[in-house]
C-alpha cells in the first residue's frame, strides 16, 4: 500500500480530531495542575492515534464492504477502498496493524499509571470497535455525535491529565468486608469536564457535518444517523448551537478561574465561525463545505490552545 492511499484510508485530515484534545490536556495540564509527565503522555499519544487510525480505517473496510450504492462521490471519491482499489488482504493487514500498535502502546500507557487508565482504556477501545463495527456499528446510528464528542472530546483530555495527577488520587476506589466505596475529587475533576466542553462540541459537529453531507447516501445504504432521524433543519439548528455552547462555556470556565483571562480573546473567532456556520447552512457537501467544520474547530481550539500556554509562560 503506497503512502497516499494509507493516508486516505485512515482519512489522516480528520486525525486533528485526536491530536487537538491531546495538545488541549496536554496545556491544560501544565496550566491548571503544574505538572506533566511527558513519557506517559507520548505512549499514550501513539497509541491514541495508532487505535483512531485503526476505527477509521475500520470503518471505511466496513463501509466499502456493507455498501448498497457504490457509485457518486461518497465510494468513487470518499472510500479510499475504491479510489485506489486496494486489495481487502491488504487493508485487513493494515487495520490489524494498527490495532497492535495500538494495544501495545495502551499496555505500556497502563504500566505507566494506574488501573483507573485500564478501565477507561478498555472501555475507549470497546466503544471504538463498536463504533465502526459489530451487526449495528454506533456509526450507523443516532448516537454516533455524542460517542465521538464525549470520547474523543472529553475522555482524552481528561486521560491526559489524569496521567500526570494519579499520584493526586483524584478517583479511588476502596473495597473492604462490608463496604465498597467510590471517591471523587470533584474539586479536581470538575475543571477538567468543564474546560474539555469545546472540544465536545467541536468534534461532535464534525461527526454531524459529515452525517449532514451523506443524508441521502447513508439513507440508501441504511445508515439512520442523527439528521436522518431529526431531520436535516433540526440537525443544522443542533449545529450551530453547539458552537454557541462551546462561547459559553469557554466564558464560563474562565469566570470560574479554570483558564487564564487571556481566554476570552477566543471570542473574537466568533465572527469567522458564524461566517463558517452559515456557509454550511446554504450548501452542505463533503466537497464544498464539510472543511468549514474542521476550520470552525481550529478557530475555537488553536486560540484556546494558545491562550493556555500565554497563561503558562507569563503567569497570566
Amino acid at each position: 500500500m503506497h503512502l497516499k492511499s494509507f493516508l486516505k484510508l485512515v482519512e489522516i485530515q480528520t486525525k486533528i480530531a485526536s491530536v487537538t484534545p491531546t495538545i488541549f490536556g496536554v496545556l491544560f495540564t501544565l496550566y491548571y495542575f503544574h505538572t506533566l509527565k511527558p513519557l506517559h503522555t507520548l505512549f499514550f499519544f501513539i497509541s491514541l492515534l495508532s487505535f483512531d487510525m485503526f476505527t477509521t480505517a475500520l470503518n471505511n473496510y466496513n463501509d466499502f464492504k456493507k455498501a448498497v450504492r457504490k457509485e457518486g462521490y461518497n465510494y468513487e471519491v470518499h472510500n479510499a477502498m475504491g479510489q485506489f482499489n486496494l486489495k481487502e488482504g491488504t487493508v485487513v493487514a493494515t487495520i490489524a496493524i494498527l490495532f497492535a500498535s495500538a494495544v501495545g502502546f495502551g499496555i505500556l500507557t497502563f504500566l505507566k499509571s494506574d488501573c483507573l487508565v485500564l478501565l477507561l482504556g478498555v472501555l475507549s477501545f470497546s466503544m471504538g470497535i463498536l463504533y465502526s463495527a459489530g451487526p449495528v456499528p454506533i456509526s450507523r446510528t443516532s448516537f454516533g455525535e455524542v460517542f465521538s464528542g464525549v470520547f474523543m472530546g472529553l475522555v482524552i483530555p481528561f486521560l491526559v491529565v489524569y496521567m500526570s495527577i494519579f499520584d493526586l488520587a483524584p478517583i479511588s476506589l476502596s473495597v473492604n468486608e462490608s463496604t465498597i466505596a467510590f471517591n471523587l475529587q470533584w474539586k479536581v475533576i470538575l475543571p477538567i469536564v468543564l474546560a474539555a466542553l469545546p472540544n465536545v462540541f467541536c468534534i461532535a459537529n464534525i461527526m454531524l457535518a459529515n452525517n449532514i453531507c451523506d443524508v441521502e447516501d447513508d439513507f440508501a445504504n441504511r445508515r439512520y444517523t442523527l439528521p436522518i432521524h431529526i431531520g436535516t433543519k433540526k440537525a443544522l439548528r443542533l449545529y450551530g448551537a453547539l458552537y454557541l455552547f462551546a462561547y459559553l462555556d469557554i466564558i464560563l470556565c474562565v469566570a470560574a478561574g479554570y483558564l487564564p483571562w487571556i481566554s476570552l480573546l477566543v471570542l473574537a473567532g466568533a465572527v469567522p465561525v458564524y461566517k463558517n456556520i452559515k456557509a454550511f447552512y446554504r450548501i452542505q457537501t463533503k466537497k464544498d463545505t464539510f472543511g468549514l467544520t474542521i476550520k470552525n474547530l481550529i478557530l475555537i481550539m488553536y486560540p484556546l490552545i494558545l491562550s493556555m500556554a500565554a497563561g503558562i509562560l507569563f503567569k497570566l
